[in-house]
């Protein structure tokens, strides 16, 4: 018979890399939230959620389940082929801990493989998150990376995150990056998303002596940052980081691609047009429109976001200010590293 562990006990379980956590939930469900490194081996598809849950309200709890029994029964060859492709101990769970993970589980321990279930389901999950976060206090020094537009802050971060060092990629997390144009080439997260990635990445540095991240706004694509880590970013170390406009030309297209997003750039353009002097509007539009990116960009960043950059880097107190000069993002990362080590020291 499967055991129902809870979410501590998952946690626990996961530490082990020969472990499977697996979302029985729909595939719109497992989409729009769900358990960090969990694999998703539907009960039902949407169609089929949807079908059964209608006969729920409408007729009743009775014919709901026989017919949830027909359709999965239907595909119960493929549901326990794709269980038994995975290695290690399994956990099972769904949206409240109810049929559909007590389904999968008793199907998979009779045929022989332990399994256990999640009580409580993804909410059990979702309450850890949201009960963690509220009490959550970031004790950490915080180094905060600023600059204009294009000087590679997010793949600066990521350089020293893969070095070891205790950073939280905030943009990575949002899935955006965090400006009108941010969402090109990619599916922004939802909040729930987002936050489920935070708490982990908090967790995984809370004994490190202090943090990096990036200058964002309060709020990144369509995800808001926790009240905490708003306040202590504002009030950390602000790193000020300075590239020659051509190398931060270079990095947005690099990192853009425009030309594999052609109108997406002209639709988000849109939106920031009447913010920009006519004659020079005209002209960043006619450069998308003939795909002369690199002019474009250009523009853009002369006459909208270095003014906006100079603008929000006023607010902060001079003795947090440290700005660095660099000529890349590779000469930017040593002299971080460098700056850093003196702080920490």
């Amino acid at each position: 018979m499967f055991k129902d562990i809870t979410i501590d006990d998952l946690f626990t379980m996961q530490q082990d890399k020969d472990f499977s956590v697996i979302d029985v939930r729909s595939p719109s469900e497992y989409e729009e939230a769900t358990i960090p490194g969990s694999i998703n081996i539907p009960v039902f598809n949407d169609k089929e959620r949807a079908e059964v849950g209608t006969l729920y309200k409408q007729e009743s709890p009775e014919a709901a389940k026989e017919r949830g029994l027909q359709i999965f029964s239907a595909k119960l060859p493929h549901f326990i082929k794709e269980f038994q492709e995975l290695h290690g101990e399994r956990a099972v769970f769904c949206w409240r801990g109810g049929m559909r993970s007590k389904t999968a589980a008793t199907v998979v321990d009779l045929i022989g493989m332990d399994v256990f279930r999640l009580k409580g389901g993804i909410r059990s999950y979702r309450e850890w998150v949201v009960q963690t976060l509220e009490s959550y206090e970031l004790k950490q020094n915080a180094y905060v990376l600023n600059g204009y537009s294009g000087t590679g802050k997010t793949v600066i971060l990521q350089m020293l995150s893969d070095e070891g060092y205790p950073v939280l990629d905030l943009e990575g997390m949002a899935n955006h990056r965090g400006s009108i144009f941010g969402q090109i080439g990619r599916k922004p997260n939802n909040q729930k998303r987002f936050e489920s990635l935070l708490v982990h990445d908090l967790l995984r540095i809370e004994q490190s002596p202090y943090v990096l991240l990036e200058g964002e706004s309060k709020r990144i694509g369509k995800v808001v940052l926790p009240e905490f880590l708003y306040k202590e970013k504002e009030q950390g170390i602000q790193l000020f980081l300075e590239l020659p406009i051509d190398e931060r030309v270079t990095n947005i297209l690099d990192d853009y691609h425009p030309w594999d997003h052609h109108q997406e750039c002209l639709d988000a353009f849109q939106i920031i047009k009447k913010r920009i002097h006519t004659p020079i509007a005209k002209e960043i539009e006619q450069n998308l429109k003939d795909g002369k990116y690199r002019s474009a960009v250009t523009l853009l960043l002369q006459y909208y976001y270095d003014p906006l950059y100079e603008h929000s880097a006023k607010q902060y107190r001079s003795d947090r200010v440290i700005t660095i000069k660099a000529k890349d993002t590779i000469d930017a990362k040593a002299k971080i590293q460098q700056i850093v080590g003196q702080l920490i020291a």
